[in-house]
């Protein structure tokens, strides 16, 4: 392909040529007012002379033909499995291919915008692929772009929207001037007008709240189609609400107005709150007739009462053990003189205070998260109705540590109280006054209390790194699990179940040795600690648990047993789709296994009696929080280009090549702008007049004008 054209080469500055030639036409008007004889071949020279400084070329363009190029952007996100949408968009896909195909100077770019769970921008991101695809052609180029949605885009900046530019600067800046769409945006829609579909929003949820305590969750239920009672003239919805997977409470609430609703969260740890709204008659879809709503419960300030029996060595590092946690708040009596003690003190001169046992173990007892003996005995302080209220205040979901010394081996024992039915083990009356070294048990490797004292690598058959104890209380395991051991692997260390409480026993009164740093020392906080945290129910401290994560789009399952084997853990995903997963061992008593989470929503896991629930995403995804399909979106950046919106289910609108400035869309078709653009690949340029010719004919008409004026 080629192309001619006349072109100037100027040899001096065009200034300076403008301003020769003003100056001769200036001159020759003079003449010619004058009636100057020879004027008109001073005309032709002045021309001569100016074609000879603007130096004609003509100009021969060998041309390449470059083809526009045309988008096709297709939302796949997880909105458009929904109804017959899946078949619009083959149907669609497969006729505006068929028609490009027939174009010689077209090409075309597919791009497929998706969601996934390891996207950490929600919704559907079209604009913003459709950016991305634009800016990598050509403005000469770009055809058009042809995008097949459902309409639901949220990467839409609020300008387009129609709605209050103020705090449009927040939202994502593509607008269509720096998209680069310098050609008509074509919206081909998925699903039908006025379609139904029920939801269920949340308005208001807290993120954390107090154990123990109530928090509130406002809701509303979205349904322009819902139907109308006859006699009370509001639409209403059947709810159902559940806890942790668990059936709480199900109501009727009327559909279109913010409703409330409360639960108590019971235990430390995310709380999984889930509500459901009954499926309205003929809806698009059930999928965001669910909400769910996760509330992370914190413990407000722990409250731990510590009786020290009598002064001695380990006394200090209970106290400054639960003194340096800010979330505890300690109560702490040490028994100094007992009730039976006489040694004829008068009472004026003594300056200590009464123990108060009435308050304490009857009036407020229920408002201690953890009740610590430190090397009691019973010397008369606390009466046999105290201590069998403390036993069932444990039965009841409390805490006990126990802590002993040489006096749990004698007659004074707190074993021989109330407390004696929930004490995991019974001492034999023997001391042992030896030099040894703790040892973590074979289900201590496995209990998250104590399989952390462990490093790496450390093999268990070993003598432990740690220092030694001197004293041990001898004794026999009636329940519970032996964490460590002592001499002649007795017991040291002790945790059981009791009712709805936890109690731990430990049968020295030495580890203050590894808080003085004797013989090397050893992991006294992270134990007492652990220990402390496990009695306080902590979530990652449960010996038998199911926990999973979703990360980059994978699935973790983390079993945690004491048992030697674990079963398949059935995983439902959030599409109903069930499957088995085998978990391996990963470190004593600690099963692990990983699947893909390909699929947006909340996965539930069982294995045996436990369960488990986790978001894969967002808990309430923005793709699936309305599922109707819309024009009125992406109306407004069509209006900008010049594009249209169809509906498919009209029927899939023709493709044809406009000229620039043309209508871009008309009855039953849509067009894309032919730019014609090219790339010149050769130049040849020729004077148009040669210099010789020139100077003849500028010397042929000075002649002219002399001969002129001479007659």
């Amino acid at each position: 392909m080629t192309a001619a054209a006349i072109q100037f080469s100027p040899l001096v500055p065009m200034p300076f040529l403008a301003v020769v030639a003003l100056l001769g036409l200036a001159l020759l008007a003079v003449g010619v007012s004058r009636r100057a004889k020879g004027s008109l071949f001073r005309f032709l020279f002045l021309g001569m002379l100016l074609l000879a400084l603007a130096d004609p070329r003509i100009v021969n363009e060998q041309r390449e033909p470059q083809p526009d190029e045309a988008l096709i952007v297709i939302d796949r996100t997880s909105s458009q499995k929904t109804g017959e949408r899946l078949k619009q968009i083959s149907d669609a896909e497969e006729k505006l291919m068929a028609a490009i195909d027939d174009q010689t100077d077209l090409e075309v770019r597919v791009v497929e915008v998706t969601d996934s769970a390891a996207d950490d921008r929600p919704g559907t991101r079209l604009m913003d692929a459709l950016t991305t695809a634009s800016a990598e052609i050509s403005p000469h180029r770009f055809a058009g772009a042809v995008v097949i949605t459902d309409g639901q885009v949220h990467d839409l900046p609020k300008e387009l929207r129609g709605e209050a530019t103020e705090g449009a600067a927040d939202e994502p800046a593509t607008t269509t001037r720096n998209a680069g769409l310098r050609g008509p945006l074509h919206v081909l829609l998925t699903g039908k007008r006025d379609e139904t579909d029920r939801r269920l929003v949340v308005k208001n949820a807290p993120g954390y709240g107090i154990v123990g305590k109530e928090v509130t969750i406002t809701y509303r239920i979205e349904d322009k189609h819902a139907r109308k009672d006859g006699t009370t003239g509001r639409a209403t919805a059947k709810v159902e609400f559940k806890i942790d997977g668990i059936e709480t409470e199900t109501a009727l609430v009327p559909v279109g107005e913010d409703q409330t609703h409360t639960i108590k969260l019971d235990h430390a740890g995310p709380t999984l709150a889930e509500m459901s709204v009954a499926p309205a008659e003929g809806e698009l879809s059930t999928v965001n007739n669910r909400a769910l709503v996760s509330v992370n419960g914190v413990r407000d300030r722990l409250r731990v009462l510590l009786i020290s029996g009598q002064p001695h060595a380990a006394e200090r590092t209970w106290r400054n053990l639960l003194k340096s946690d800010p979330s505890v708040d300690l109560v702490h009596f040490t028994i100094l003189r007992p009730p039976d003690k006489d040694d004829f003190t008068p009472l004026n001169e003594l300056a200590l205070i009464a123990f108060p046992t009435h308050e304490l173990f009857v009036e407020r007892l229920d408002e201690f998260d953890l009740i610590v003996f430190d090397r009691y005995l019973k010397r008369g302080v606390l009466q046999t109705q105290h201590l069998a209220n403390i036993a069932e205040r444990v039965r009841q979901g409390g805490a006990l540590l126990m802590a002993v010394g040489p006096e749990f081996a004698g007659r004074a024992s707190l074993y021989h109280s109330p407390l004696r039915d929930i004490l995991p083990a019974e001492p034999t009356g023997e001391v042992v006054e030896a030099g040894y070294r703790p040892r973590v048990s074979d289900i201590g490797l496995r209990h998250p209390v104590t399989a952390a004292l462990m490093r790496p690598g450390f093999d268990p058959k070993a003598d432990p790194i740690w220092g030694r104890w001197f004293r041990q209380i001898a004794g026999e395991k009636t329940g519970g699990n032996t964490l460590m051991t002592g001499v002649q692997e007795q017991p040291i260390l002790l945790l059981d179940r009791i009712g709805k409480g936890r109690v731990a026993q430990m049968m020295s009164d030495h580890i203050w040795l590894w808080a003085r740093g004797f013989d090397g020392g050893g992991p006294q906080g992270e134990l007492l600690r652990r220990l402390a945290h496990w009695l306080m129910r902590e979530p990652d401290l449960e010996e038998e648990s199911l926990h999973a994560r979703v990360r980059a789009g994978k699935l973790t399952v983390e079993r945690r047993t004491l048992k030697d084997s674990v079963g398949h853990v059935q995983v439902t995903a959030p599409s109903g789709a069930a499957q088995e997963m085998e978990l391996k061992s990963a470190a004593p008593g600690l099963w692990r296994g990983e699947v893909a989470a390909t699929e947006i929503g909340l996965y539930r896991l069982a294995e045996g009696d436990l369960n488990a629930l986790v978001a894969s995403g967002e808990l309430n995804p923005l793709e699936l929080s309305d599922l109707r399909a819309t024009e009125d979106i992406l109306k407004p950046v069509t209006e900008r280009t010049g594009g249209s919106v169809r509906w498919l289910a009209d029927g899939i609108p023709d493709l044809r090549r406009v000229d620039p400035g043309r209508d871009q869309a008309g009855r039953g078709w849509v067009g894309l702008v032919a730019h014609k653009a090219y790339v010149v690949t050769g130049l040849k340029d020729v004077p148009l007049l040669s210099g010789l010719l020139l100077a003849v004919l500028a010397l042929g008409t000075l002649i002219a004008a002399w001969w002129r004026e001479g007659r």
